[in-house]
């Protein structure tokens, strides 16, 4: 069962792209009262300000602010070895608190992991092997080469946009999307908007590290409205550097605001690891 080890590991990284500004942040680094930080294309036209200002506003009505969420999602990856089994993930959040994840073998049908994540800590159980392991996000961290927090965990289990910088340097509108990109202290971030409903549809991460070739590309798609939520129930992941990973993640139920338990009992007879 090594290729659910990666799988379990992969999908804790995928979630894990890096510690994020929030999207009101923008808003107020932008405000027109202080535009100083802002780089356009042309900055003697006023109205590009506005634009930015109205596109980040609209951005910030999509964003989903809730108390718990509850998802099933079926998870396709394929790596340098080709097409891998697929997994069924569950998955449980209390706003900043507890990411709860229980993940399945789908042609088995067994569970294989167990993970929860709190805002200082990884606790991952292997059923297989009957092991516990006790990290922290810390460690997380150091073994992804990618610093990120729990915040930055939720959002991207959610749909929210994460890696989100104050410092724009491009914008440019057509009928269809809305494009601007932005300069991080870890990434350059190219976020793509419907024009319509500014539904974020896709976003673009490259390494500002000129001796590093870590990039990532995130598709957002098939929003829908169930719960007052514009939400994505349609995501495609593609990690490179020195190796590809294409992720699909098919969110088949899910439901916010509901009661939820994320209880976590660790049987006696398991080994810590």
């Amino acid at each position: 069962m090594k290729y659910i080890s990666t799988v379990c590991f992969l999908f804790i990284l995928i979630f894990s792209v890096a510690s994020c500004k929030t999207v009101k942040q923008i808003n107020k680094a932008i405000a027109p009262k202080d535009t100083t930080t802002v780089v356009i294309i042309d900055q003697s036209k006023v109205d590009s300000i506005l634009m930015i200002k109205q596109t980040i506003d609209n951005l910030n009505k999509n964003y989903i602010d809730y108390k718990t969420f509850n998802a099933k999602i079926k998870v396709e990856y394929q790596d340098s070895k080709g097409k891998q089994p697929d997994v069924t993930a569950i998955v449980r959040i209390i706003k900043d608190s507890a990411i709860w994840i229980s993940l399945t073998a789908s042609f088995l049908n067994i569970e294989i992991y167990r993970v929860l994540i709190t805002k200082d800590s990884v606790i991952l159980l292997n059923k297989q092997d009957k092991e516990v392991q006790y990290r922290s996000l810390d460690y997380l961290q150091e073994v992804t080469e990618i610093p990120f927090d729990y915040k930055t965990l939720q959002d991207l289990l959610i749909g929210n946009p994460v890696f989100v910088d104050s410092n724009i340097v491009y914008y440019k509108k057509t009928d269809e999307q809305i494009l601007f990109s932005m300069v991080g202290k870890y990434f350059k971030h190219l976020l793509t908007l419907s024009s319509d409903n500014y539904y974020l549809t896709h976003s673009k991460l490259d390494d500002v590290d000129i001796n590093r070739s870590r990039t990532a590309d995130l598709t957002y798609a098939d929003y829908e409205n169930k719960s007052g939520f514009n939400f994505s129930t349609y995501r495609e992941i593609t990690v490179s550097e020195k190796n590809k990973l294409d992720i699909r993640l098919n969110y088949k139920q899910y439901e916010f605001n509901k009661e939820l338990s994320v209880s976590f009992n660790i049987p006696k007879n398991y080994t810590k690891k």
